[in-house]
């Protein structure tokens, strides 16, 4: 078996220094036996292969491992021509294996790289390199960093990944783009464009879909993070950028097409709820949707938008209002106008009994935004009555004559006011926007809140709504202890007012809260 190790070629102790470059040696003109040899081989004579290699063994005169002038072999034209039973004859022969291994993958030849490997490992010696490792580099057809693991996942090859995983073989882990380590910077100063290919040619193999289905015990989480890692790599690598984002989408339809293998509501509720800190996910339980969140948190749009998950996802949703989807218009605004009027019903029995069946119905997503969506709606309405002081006008338009005359003598009344019923109404919506928000961040975590922008949008209105409530309240404090000293206080125009009074500072507070 061929024994775990980085397949990477290079000494990583040699000194780092730019190496003189070296011209290749082009291939010797070939005798004619050697030209006879090669062509028997490529016509699948075997016959006159086995006479012919007998024969250099006799007389040495004939070189087996000779090339034509293409570079080629005679165990790579066996392999072109898919021609196993000459493979092997050349193999039990003594002809050098060189890189047919990897010419073999690349051709895709999988009874030949099984007979290959069979024989790297017999005569593979440990603390050598493997036959692959000692062709000359400026020959060779395959870049020193290829490995047949990484040859193998560029091909996208199942059985032969299979058979080399099975035999040990593994993958190096990119080096992060900034590593500073000392093998990458010897590598980047030595030849910069190599370095960079081979780094791309890594994560063309992790990015190989038969790879990380046989490799991977999350295949989704997998492809999740490696899509994620690969977008990171296309804005840090512009060069390489349309190359990243290739094997981004490539990663990203191979998370798509495990779920096209779902073939129920139930396969598919295991798949989007499946998180590895918690137990297997059971029928019938509450779904967390953890797989889905993750999903969206790595911007995985075609995931998302996959039409087995919009299905179960609109399942979920009318969970609480069946046949919602299926009712005429007018049902459908009779139904959301009924719920509208009643959310404070809703609200009220919920926080009195949770568990009973109308509180198990608030929970239901539909319903849910329907009450959040009417309460919110609410919220505005006052927000509105607030800014236009409908307390006034109710009194002006529907109250008696002796009202009209209180409600004056009360609006001279300038300074040291007490809030309105509307206003308090106001504070409480926000004491409830406050623990909403502080309830989010305990559930989800800081990192995911801080993720959200609409959050900050939130954080900032409930800001300056706890503002205007502390302003309003030093106002009252202040203007209180005036009118102890002085009770014409109270009657001071609000013209007259410092233009940094606490007071007025809060109500400009509060109309930017309100915007």
């Amino acid at each position: 078996m061929i024994e775990k190790q980085d397949l990477e070629g290079g000494d990583p102790n040699s000194e780092c220094m730019k190496q003189p470059v070296e011209l290749p040696v082009l291939p010797k003109s070939l005798t004619l036996e050697e030209k006879k040899y090669l062509l028997a081989v490529e016509r699948g004579d075997k016959v006159n292969v086995r006479r012919i290699l007998q024969k250099a063994h006799r007389r040495k005169d004939i070189d087996m491992n000779c090339v034509d002038a293409l570079g080629r072999g005679a165990l790579t034209l066996a392999i072109d021509g898919e021609n196993l039973e000459m493979v092997e004859l050349l193999i039990v022969m003594g002809v050098e294996t060189r890189d047919a291994l990897l010419q073999a993958i690349n051709a895709e030849f999988v009874e030949a790289v099984e007979l290959l490997l069979e024989h790297e490992k017999l005569i593979h010696k440990p603390g050598e390199p493997y036959s692959w490792q000692k062709v000359d580099p400026n020959t060779a057809m395959f870049t020193r960093d290829i490995t047949p693991l990484m040859l193998a996942a560029h091909k996208n090859n199942y059985e032969i990944i299979k058979l080399l995983l099975d035999r040990g073989a593994t993958l190096p882990d990119p080096h992060d783009i900034r590593c500073g380590c000392d093998e990458c910077i010897c590598n980047s100063t030595e030849d910069s464009l190599r370095h960079t290919l081979a780094r791309l040619n890594e994560y063309r193999a992790l990015a190989s879909p038969s790879l990380i289905a046989l490799s991977s015990t999350d295949p989704i989480l997998t492809a999740f993070e490696l899509s994620w890692e690969l977008r990171n790599m296309a804005f840090a690598e512009q060069e390489s950028k349309s190359e990243y984002l290739e094997l981004r989408r490539q990663v990203q339809k191979f998370a798509v097409d495990l779920l096209d293998q779902s073939r129920s509501s139930q396969e598919l509720a295991v798949i989007l709820n499946h998180d590895s800190k918690e137990a297997p996910f059971i029928e019938g339980e509450h779904m967390k949707l953890s797989r889905l969140e993750l999903a969206i948190n790595f911007k995985q749009k075609k995931f998302v938008a996959h039409p087995n998950i919009q299905q179960l996802l609109a399942s979920i949703w009318y969970e609480g209002v069946p046949g919602f989807r299926r009712k005429s218009a007018i049902a459908k605004v009779m139904t959301i106008f009924r719920v509208a009027l009643l959310f404070p019903f809703y609200c009220s029995l919920y926080m009195i009994s949770p568990n009973c069946k109308i509180g198990k119905l608030v929970r239901k997503p539909f319903m849910k935004f329907l009450i959040h969506a009417s309460s919110y709606l609410f919220f505005l309405l006052i927000l509105i009555l607030v800014s236009q002081r409908a307390e006034v006008q109710l009194v002006q338009v529907f109250g008696s004559e002796q009202m009209v005359k209180d409600l004056n003598k009360e609006l001279l009344k300038q300074r040291g006011n007490v809030p309105t019923y509307l206003e308090i109404a106001v504070f409480i919506y926000v004491l409830g926007f406050i623990w909403e928000e502080t309830q989010e961040i305990y559930v989800e975590g800081i990192r995911s809140y801080l993720r959200n922008l609409w959050n900050f949008i939130d954080f900032t209105r409930n800001s300056l709504y706890v503002a205007v409530a502390l302003l309003r309240f030093v106002a009252y404090i202040q203007q209180t202890a005036e009118i102890k000293r002085n009770p014409q206080v109270r009657f001071i125009p609000r013209e007259q007012w410092d233009a940094f009074d606490p007071q007025l500072i809060a109500e400009g507070l509060f109309a930017a809260a309100n915007i």
